[in-house]
């Protein structure tokens, strides 16, 4: 075997296996359906394996391909990771990040930071993405983002973590409610009301069980939301009460209702913010930089 594969080739194998769809993955790499099945026949014929069963309907790989596929994603990850520290280097937080955030902490947390973050390193360009823990982690791991804003603890195998601050939980209700004027609240009298949760999905959902040891002496509301502005709405129309972070609440979540939130007798009774990234990147100093930035910026520890 005399020629290499390319990094072109091994970028249109992987566009290829995320969209499944030669079509889709030639307009993701702009490139025309024919370069992007000419490239892919050339790299078949570079290793002299075939990579990808065609058919009319599907696109199927051959295991071989599969196994391409991963090391394509490495090595592409390799590089662009060696490019960004590369343009980093010189100075701090002046380069690309791509920051993942998960949607209980992106609208509560961001406006209070980045204006100020990008005013302290205005050469930093943070490109955001606000979905789901598990989405999010899995672009981590397959290179698509640099960093992960998210709540812990959360399995994340081998990617570090950095802790940034814990984010308590209050029990939020109507200023009508019995508790309303309690000074706290306790776990027993938590399990006797009709607790509305964010949908599954959303770890937070997860961490507020487990911050107040509910598990299933939770009297768990027939209804659930896929946000926590719906989730007060809910509440504030009088279906049930629920658990809020401390982020959201001092963010002003409540403004607007007839609500109220409650601290918890225990203090303990929390999750923890956190910044995630790959362990094996050579922007390892970086990353703890702006988590340490990001934990200054928010006044918490």
């Amino acid at each position: 075997m005399n020629a290499l594969p390319t990094m072109r080739q091994f970028r249109h194998l992987t566009a290829l296996a995320e969209h499944h769809h030669f079509g889709k993955a030639a307009t993701a790499c702009h490139v025309t359906q024919s370069t992007l099945s000419a490239s892919l026949k050339e790299l078949e014929d570079t290793l002299g394996v075939a990579l990808v069963d065609r058919t009319k309907r599907s696109v199927v790989f051959t295991p071989f391909g599969e196994e391409t596929v991963r090391r394509a994603r490495q090595i592409l990850d390799e590089t662009e990771d060696l490019a960004r520290t590369a343009q980093s280097a010189g100075k701090p937080l002046s380069g690309t990040i791509r920051m993942g955030v998960i949607p209980t902490v992106a609208p509560f947390l961001l406006p209070r930071v980045l204006g100020k973050l990008r005013a302290k390193y205005p050469g930093l360009r943070l490109y955001l993405r606000e979905d789901l823990t598990d989405r999010l982690v899995e672009r981590l791991r397959q290179g698509e983002l640099d960093v992960v804003l998210l709540a812990l603890p959360y399995e994340l195998g081998n990617l570090e973590t950095e802790s940034l601050f814990e984010d308590r939980f209050s029990f939020c209700c109507r200023t009508d409610h019995p508790l309303a004027n309690a000074e706290t609240v306790t776990d027993d009298r938590l399990g006797q009301e009709s607790l509305l949760l964010l949908e599954d999905g959303h770890c937070l959902r997860d961490h507020a069980l487990a911050a107040c040891d509910l598990g299933d002496r939770a009297n768990r509301a027939p209804f659930e939301a896929t946000s926590l502005q719906t989730l007060v709405q809910m509440v504030d129309n009088g279906l049930g009460v629920t658990l809020l972070p401390q982020l959201a609440v001092d963010a002003g979540i409540l403004r607007g209702t007839e609500l109220t939130a409650i601290p918890l007798e225990d203090k303990a009774q929390a999750r923890a913010i956190g910044l995630a990234w790959r362990a094996r990147t050579g922007r390892r100093e970086e990353f703890q930089l702006l988590a340490r930035e990001l934990r200054r910026l928010t006044g918490r520890k």
